[in-house]
């Protein structure tokens, strides 16, 4: 049985907490709604009700038959819920599975097999399952999943079969609780057997593969597999007897919530490198994220002003002796603590002061909000004696008013420093808790009627249903006092209070672009080497506040950012931004929230894409236990209600979108390789299918789909058409970007004269990318030409050799290497006359004309050129060599109005000039216009 005011776990049916003297009561561990003494079950929920190892129904069975699955002592809601995923993935035909990120915790008695020899089977049992049940039920107490029962120890996850975001803090409280546990154990073993027990605890956090694994006996197993799995046993093999020792990744994300001790760089076994480890010593100062956010230093507040006028104008009315509630709504990490932090600052001073908060482990915790409220109100510290805290709360109760002495007993109740031996212990719970509540709100407004009060509870999403109760109770009787009561909340919270006129509801949405800009330079500072990065942040973050930080916290930790806040210099701008543990948490979280049907459209729709129509949703989802059009609808409606994604106007049909591209990418990426790639394929197909008339359009869509289904084939021919579509737009960068994934992707495929073909087709078209974005000197424009004519001569394809021997002309003409130039330009000219094909013989032409213009014979060069020209308007357009970045008649022009310039011909010259340019403006623009306004200049 818990202890409410100091978290210690006390023996069954304990009146009274042994480490602090604290009276105790139940509490349902599902609920926090509390219980009779003699209650089996909840009244309010119906779980059962268990108080220690003792009375544990989920310890091991016994040793005689078969190791028990973890699903036998899995809570019966968790269970429930890897059920629902196996039968769900089973009726897809799929292996049931996700990538997850996780906090996994090994524990085990230390020494044990010294300790059980000599001993006979069922004595060593008797010894050994006590310990193991108060492991598990520090486990299921913070709401982990005991993966594996190992003898004399556990394998538990945090964090999966149902993500939470704070799954670090929720194994170090659950590490803690079973050593306090196990040390109250330990001391009786000891003094009956004299037999020393101790266990130790290792503990890390990464991404696993979870499965959901249907075994002979029709039983289901959740098997975590991974790298993480493996260092949170080592830790735990390094650990000493009664101790916690947690890695790096681990100690990052729970730093400030708990206190810990350095160990520095261990070697342990099977990893080469020394793992940085840390001893747990116990929990920290720190509570909340914003509380975590202040003690880094807290960024310049942007924005929200709108938020704060309210705000200030509610006060106000307070003050005037009309009290007002005011809630806000947000998604997480929207900024509503920071909100209500900056609100506290801007009017201190003018009013009382408290406030309080949940947390996402607390909601079996009945009463835990209040219960600090009523510490802030009578500041009462860690340091003060039982004796010191009920002198606290009689002194300043009774100042208030003497009338207050009957309802001092349930506040010291609630505080657990009652008398023994009250009878406010036997009382029906029920009359209790209304009693009690009663007692604080008459506290507050008899406060309220010396000095204004700002009330503040935060995150009432994870509110306990007592502390829910006393909220809805105050708000009925706030009007009437001088009490402003601020809340916040996610959007997943139903408010269970009907809407008053003293009750107002602000929603917080993220940062707008000049907002974001603004935090952005407050964190990172305004050098200008920061604006790539910068960018990259607001399209990752889309300005919710949190998100921003933590990507920014990360990129320093991975020293892409060096110096200090507000003055941040840039040593390397990363490709993609990584999305940090904790962002994924919160998201993670509130996918796994979902029914299983919800979250298995969620992953789907991540893979197609941030926007996808109603008919590309029914192809991807048809199939083997495919829902219906009305049941598809319906799922699609609920997801837009928990705002996961939203309906855009669209014709001819409905299309959606995510809401928050962080969504999309931390859905797609839980979905393990196999479904994943399945998704895509058939993604792509579908697009086949529907957009076969305009299917240009969808070229890019397509190759990334079918690149990420491991389609190579059909990867490499859309990544060409995307290539050469790029080049038709001038965008050069991109053409070189497809071609070059295309040319990768072709290194997988076997190597016959078929890849070769396809390949020299795609050097083809890299290389005039290449040479406009890195030049036509770079190494790499030679190195694709080289390859190419060498492919050329390999599978004797003599028609590629002229393109690729113009290629290389360039390369050397560029680089003034004039007489190799001039060589390849007159076998150029050799073998387009023997052909006899136009546009071979504009471009032989043109590229013998610039070798010569060069070389200082003008007249020659222009001769060249008015032969280009009459050989591009006799077949003007008719075909292309290779994907020109310039197209060859405006080259043409150019040149010759440039030789006859340089000869004396002004006139001529310009008139050349202008016909360049009315023919780049007719038929091509980009790059050709671009380099004839800059002849023309």
């Amino acid at each position: 049985m818990r202890c409410a005011n100091c978290g210690f776990g006390n023996p069954a049916g304990a009146g009274f907490c042994e480490a602090c003297g604290a009276m105790l009561a139940r509490t349902c561990p599902r609920c926090g709604h509390e219980a009779g003494p003699s209650a089996k079950f909840c009244s309010e929920c119906g779980a059962p009700l268990t108080d220690g190892p003792a009375a544990l129904s989920l310890r091991p069975q016994s040793v005689s038959g078969p190791s028990p699955a973890p699903i036998h002592y899995t809570p019966h809601h968790l269970a429930e819920r890897i059920r629902a995923e196996q039968a769900a993935m089973e009726a897809r035909g799929e292996i049931a599975g996700e990538r997850k990120t996780v906090t996994a915790l090994f524990a085990d008695m230390a020494g044990s097999t010294a300790l059980v020899h000599g001993l006979d089977p069922e004595e060593a049992q008797r010894l050994i399952e006590p310990v193991v049940a108060l492991m598990m039920e520090a486990v299921h107490y913070y709401e982990g999943y005991v993966a594996k029962s190992l003898g004399d120890g556990i394998l538990a996850l945090f964090g999966a079969p149902i993500a939470h975001e704070d799954h670090p803090q929720r194994a170090l409280y659950a590490a803690l609780r079973m050593q306090h546990a196990m040390r109250r154990h330990g001391d009786r073993i000891r003094l009956e057997k004299g037999i020393p027990l101790q266990i130790r605890v290792g503990i890390h956090t990464g991404e696993v593969v979870v499965r959901s694994i249907r075994t002979d006996d029709l039983h289901t197993d959740y098997d975590p597999v991974g790298h993480t799995i493996h260092i949170a046993s080592r830790m735990e093999g390094i650990a000493a007897p009664s101790s916690i020792l947690v890695s790096e990744s681990t100690h990052k994300l729970a730093a400030g919530y708990f206190e810990f001790k350095a160990l520095g760089p261990t070697q342990v076994k099977g990893v080469p490198e020394p793992l940085v480890v840390h001893e747990v010593l116990g929990p920290g100062a720190l509570r909340t994220r914003l509380q975590l956010s202040a003690h880094r230093g807290l960024a310049r507040f942007v924005g929200r002003q709108i938020e704060l006028d309210h705000l200030h104008a509610a006060l106000e009315q307070v003050k005037e002796g009309r009290g007002q509630v005011v809630a806000v709504a947000g998604e997480a990490g929207v900024g509503k603590s920071r909100l209500f932090h900056e609100f506290k600052e801007r009017s201190r001073g003018s009013c009382a002061l408290l406030e309080t908060f949940s947390v996402s482990h607390g909601k079996a915790f009945a009463y835990l909000p209040l219960i600090e409220l009523l510490k802030n109100y009578f500041q009462i510290t860690v340091q003060d004696d039982e004796r010191q805290c009920r002198e606290k709360v009689m002194g300043k109760a009774l100042t208030l008013e003497r009338s207050f002495e009957d309802l001092v007993p349930y506040l010291l109740y609630l505080l657990g420093i009652g008398e023994r031996g009250a009878a406010l212990a036997e009382m029906d719970p029920q009359i209790r808790r209304d009693r009690t509540i009663d007692a604080i709100i008459q506290l507050l407004t008899r406060e309220s009627r010396d000095q204004p009060i700002e009330l503040l509870f935060e995150d009432l999403q994870w509110l306990d249903r007592e502390t829910e109760a006393f909220l809805l109770s105050l708000i009925g009787r706030v009007a009437k006092s001088r009490i402003l009561l601020l809340v916040n909340y996610r959007p997943e919270y139903q408010p269970v209070w009907e809407r008053a006129g003293h009750c107002s509801q602000l929603r917080l949405e993220p940062l707008g672009p000049a907002e974001a800009q603004g935090l952005l330079s407050a964190l990172l500072g305004d050098d200008p080497t920061l604006v790539p990065l910068k960018q990259l942040i607001l399209e990752k973050t889309e300005g919710n506040p949190f998100f921003m930080e933590e990507v920014v916290q990360t990129l320093v930790e991975e020293k892409s950012l060096l110096g200090e806040p507000g003055r941040f210099r840039i040593e390397h701008t990363p490709a993609a931004l990584h999305i940090p543990t904790t962002v994924q948490g919160v998201l993670a979280a509130r996918i796994d929230r979902l029914p299983v049907a919800e979250k298995d459209l969620l992953q789907a729709l991540a893979v197609i894409g941030k926007e996808f129509s109603f008919s590309l949703i029914q192809r991807i989802c048809d199939g083997p236990g495919a829902p219906t059009d009305d049941a598809l609808r319906n799922l699609l409606a609920r997801l837009e209600a928990a705002e996961f994604i939203y309906e855009r106007p669209a014709f001819p049909e409905v299309e959606y979108s995510f809401k928050h591209g962080l969504t999309q990418e931390v859905a797609g990426r839980s979905l393990l390789t196999e479904r994943r790639s399945a998704l895509h394929e058939r993604a792509a197909q579908a697009i086949e299918a529907l957009f076969s008339t305009r299917i240009a359009d969808y070229w890019s869509e397509l190759a990334h789909h079918y690149t990420l289904s491991g389609n190579v084939p059909k990867a490499v021919e859309y990544l060409h058409r995307t290539g050469q579509q790029a080049l038709q737009h001038s965008a050069h960068l991109d053409a070189m970007r497809h071609l070059g994934a295309a040319l990768e992707l072709l290194e997988h495929l076997p190597d016959t004269p078929e890849r070769a073909q396809q390949e020299l087709t795609l050097l083809l078209s890299l290389g005039p990318a290449l040479a406009t974005v890195r030049g036509y000197g770079a190494p790499e424009v030679v190195a694709a030409y080289t390859r190419a004519l060498a492919l050329c001569e390999r599978i004797g394809e003599t028609s590629k050799i002229f393109p690729v021997q113009l290629g290389l002309r360039t390369y050397y003409q560029l680089r003034a290497e004039y007489r190799t130039a001039s060589e390849l330009a007159e076998r150029l000219l050799r073998m387009a006359r023997q052909i006899g094909k136009p546009a071979w013989l504009v471009e032989a032409h043109l590229a013998l004309s610039t070798s010569l213009f060069f070389q200082g014979d003008l007249q020659a060069a222009r001769v060249h050129q008015e032969q280009a020209l009459v050989f591009y308007l006799q077949e003007m357009r008719e075909e292309q060599v290779y994907d020109h970045v310039i197209d060859p008649g405006v080259r043409a022009l150019n040149f010759l109005a440039w030789t006859l310039w340089h000869q004396g011909c002004p006139d001529q010259s310009g008139r050349r000039s202008q016909e360049g340019l009315a023919l780049a403006r007719k038929y091509t623009g980009g790059s050709s216009l671009a380099l004839t306004l800059a002849y023309t200049a």
